[in-house]
């Protein structure tokens, strides 16, 4: 009996498997398939857990499709007759191991399911500076009452209508968040990997009307970079963790941004020298930096970016949404439906390329 296995019970409550989506997996499988629901409890966090159960293991042995939160090694050792799998988080880092690079096996994530809460993360991190609630929070923390720094020449309160926003990776997380500054009148600049194709940006109309193609300009390659970095007011990282991408941002990527521009980082910790952040943070070289991830997690208490007062740190958790399983199963039964059908791999969503990455 040809069999599937779902092992993405979440320990994390917010992210916990609802009851319906078994069940709406069974409604797309044929007649004489089993689906095995692992109760044993998973991690979504991050890239997924880099370990499976021996139940997840001795149900793969005989399975052709597998879904979970990362896919190590030892599955796939475990499962000679796997044609397909899936993980329920975005990054691949953790995946993409010896095996997984010499297996035929179709292998998808989750890329962009997350795009709308860490979109709306991103607009919070840039209001946050704009709108001056840093100061206020120090102010607060302080029992202080003064509007010196809100009144002062160099105040750093600003509307999103004069801010360039520069996004660093234009994918579907860049794209939500592209569709919200551009709809509160921000400027937006993105980079992509490989030259855009014609009608790249014109996606869903953004907020006040009409389609991103008009709100973006899309550019590529290092100099497309470069003048990113050059012209963005905010610049946001919302690339994924790839040998390509890991350090994008050093010491002289971060001197060519312009003197008081935001950092905002969704994407991967590694994505930044951190040390160099850090010192240009310090100097005020920057305006300042909302940050989701970091090199290392979690962040050392002892880590210097924590006691910095233009930082805000949030643990991680820009993709917390109580949407997650609506968007993730409707991804699972689209693609399940195209296995089903015998669909070539190039219809498939969400399909990782082993070489570049993602």
């Amino acid at each position: 009996m040809p069999r599937a296995v779902l092992d993405m019970s979440d320990r994390r409550p917010v992210w916990a498997m609802p009851a319906w989506v078994p069940e709406r997996i069974r409604e797309v499988l044929p007649d004489g398939w089993e689906l095995a629901v692992m109760e044993d409890l998973t991690d979504g966090s991050g890239d997924g857990w880099a370990r499976v159960t021996p139940a997840a293991l001795e149900a793969v042995a005989d399975a052709e499709i597998y879904f979970g939160y990362g896919i190590p090694a030892e599955l796939l050792r475990a499962g000679p007759g796997l044609r397909w799998v899936h993980s329920g988080a975005a990054g691949v880092g953790s995946s993409l191991t010896p095996e997984m690079r010499a297996s035929e096996v179709v292998f998808t994530n989750s890329a962009g399911i997350h795009a709308v809460p860490i979109a709306e993360t991103v607009l919070g991190m840039i209001l946050y500076f704009n709108r001056g609630f840093h100061l206020a929070a120090a102010n607060q923390a302080r029992h202080v009452w003064t509007t010196e720094p809100y009144y002062a020449a160099s105040s750093p309160v600003r509307e999103l209508s004069e801010t360039t926003v520069g996004l660093v990776g234009f994918g579907g997380i860049g794209r939500e968040i592209a569709r919200r500054v551009a709809g509160l009148g921000a400027r937006v600049l993105a980079t992509k990997r490989t030259p855009p194709a014609h009608g790249d940006a014109a996606l869903e109309a953004v907020a006040g009307g009409g389609s991103l193609e008009a709100f973006v300009t899309i550019h590529h390659g290092a100099q497309g970079l470069e003048r990113v970095l050059r012209e963005s007011d905010v610049v946001v990282l919302c690339a994924p963790d790839t040998p390509e991408t890991r350090g994008l941002l050093d010491a002289a990527a971060l001197a060519r941004m312009k003197r008081d521009a935001l950092l905002v980082n969704v994407g991967r910790g590694k994505l930044v020298d951190q040390d160099a952040l850090v010192a240009a943070l310090k100097s005020g070289r920057l305006r300042g930096a909302g940050l989701d991830v970091f090199a290392h997690e979690p962040l050392a208490p002892e880590d210097p970016l924590w006691a910095l007062p233009n930082v805000l740190v949030t643990p991680h958790v820009s993709a917390v949404t109580r949407h997650f399983w609506e968007r993730e199963a409707g991804l699972i039964v689209r693609n399940l439906e195209r296995h089903v059908a015998g669909a070539p791999v190039a219809e498939w969503e969400n399909v990782v390329d082993r070489e570049v990455g993602y």
